[in-house]
């Protein structure tokens, strides 16, 4: 069995009885964003260092706008914010002029550049199992009020929402809920996340795979059906230049327009996440894979002494970009679905060993695609080369694990890799079937 935690979007059906508290909340979020990152930017000032979601409990969980919120719903947005501010620590290696999490608000100033008042978005609100009660047969859910909100703050005051889902949609245990608000419908929506278990087929069958992640090509697979695929990841890149660009020109970093583009870029990676994985699982399927193996990057940002390594202001922006873990987490979910082992193994010198002969040699690599082996006189592409090694796992010592491909088998696959590019409307096609692949 397989336990997953699946997301329902679902529509409030008595959202004008419960807007208003549902603003109220979504603003508390949004001022305890701001006390917390304000916190957050003198502790690094003074110390060098970035609190984590620990250090910000412990410091804000008496403070008034801690209370605006159920308190796990309050510890969510610190636990958000420490993260945001992680990420930006690991850009900021990258590349100096990136920004920290920015504040939620607005600020709107007179003719003579006072300022006059401010505003708050309505930020996402989260309620854990401690704040939610779930009627399933009338399909309603009662989120607890922070205290602030309460007309006896140690009352047990709630929001009571009903909802509806898709037809044919049961929601039952209830791990989690999201009030998000949709700004260009002007209204609210809850993402409901629940417990399930799947039961897994059996495997496809008894092939294997080997997936090599990369920047330029985000993944080469090789088969043991002699075939194997190319995913570039140009729309990743092309998208790592332009969002950036478009949000600095931003004038407030935490305003609307750049929260729209900090979300429309998110949403754009996730959905190329998902469409490869997608994909692959696929064709896995199709041939009958049932095993698949995955070169571990983990350390792949550091250097031998721990170190970030310096590709470049370009290159540390695709480095510290690169989402590998993200994606071979989507990759397992759906994988697994289909009854696929996932399995992560060393990359280590499989970029620099021919698959065909075993060879190894930093020099052979002579181009970013190109692989050329002086001991058996072999070219191919370099990434399927590493893509091969990986499928066979030449770093262990088992029956398969020789490092190199069988004597009767070909090798012009190894050459001649299948492409496939990322269309947004379309997801993978072949790479002269898609005709929407501009950003």
């Amino acid at each position: 069995m397989l336990k997953i935690h699946p997301t329902h979007r679902a529509k409030i059906r008595n959202h004008s009885q419960v807007a208003d508290s549902l603003d109220r909340h979504g603003w508390s979020a949004s001022k305890l964003w701001n006390v917390a990152n304000y916190h957050s930017r003198q502790v690094w000032e003074d110390t060098g260092k970035i609190p984590d979601h620990g250090d910000l409990k412990d410091e804000l969980k008496g403070h008034t706008k801690y209370k605006g919120l159920h308190s796990q719903s309050s510890q969510r947005v610190l636990e958000e914010l420490a993260e945001a501010f992680n990420s930006w620590s690991g850009k900021r290696k990258a590349d100096s002029r990136a920004n920290p999490p920015g504040y939620r608000k607005k600020n709107y100033y007179d003719s003579e550049g006072r300022r006059v008042h401010e505003e708050h978005p309505r930020s996402t609100v989260t309620w854990k199992q401690n704040g939610i009660k779930h009627d399933t047969k009338n399909n309603r859910v009662r989120l607890s009020k922070g205290a602030n909100h309460k007309e006896h703050p140690k009352a047990w005051e709630y929001i009571l929402v009903e909802y509806e889902t898709r037809p044919g949609i049961t929601v039952e245990n209830l791990q989690q809920v999201r009030a998000v608000y949709d700004r260009a419908k002007g209204r609210w929506e809850l993402h409901l996340v629940y417990k399930d278990e799947l039961e897994t087929p059996d495997a496809p069958g008894t092939e294997t795979a080997g997936i090599d992640l990369g920047i330029c090509n985000f993944a080469a697979v090789a088969y043991s059906t002699e075939e194997a695929d190319l995913y570039p990841g140009n729309r990743l890149k092309q998208d790592g230049y332009y969002f950036p660009k478009e949000i600095a020109t931003c004038d407030d970093s935490g305003g609307e327009r750049a929260t729209r583009l900090h979300h429309k870029w998110a949403e754009r990676r996730t959905h190329f996440f998902h469409s490869l994985a997608k994909h692959i699982v696929e064709r896995c399927v199709e041939k009958e894979v049932g095993r698949i193996t995955v070169g571990n990057l983990a350390g792949v940002r550091e250097d031998e002494n721990g170190e970030s390594k310096n590709w470049g202001r370009h290159g540390n922006l695709d480095l510290h970009g690169w989402a590998f873990d993200r994606f071979t987490t989507i990759l397992t979910y759906k994988a697994t679905v289909e009854g696929i082992e996932v399995v992560d193994v060393s990359e280590r010198d499989t970029s620099k060993t021919c698959c065909v002969c075993g060879r190894g040699d930093d020099n052979q690599r002579v181009e970013r695609g190109l692989y050329v082996c002086e001991a058996c006189d072999a070219a191919f592409n370099a990434d399927v080369n590493g893509a091969e090694n990986i499928r066979l796992d030449v770093n262990q010592s088992n029956s398969e694990s020789s490092g190199q491909v069988s004597g009767d088998r070909s090798t012009g696959w190894l050459a001649q890799p299948g492409v496939y590019l990322h269309g947004l409307s379309s997801g993978f096609q072949p790479q002269e079937q898609v005709v929407d692949c501009k950003p």
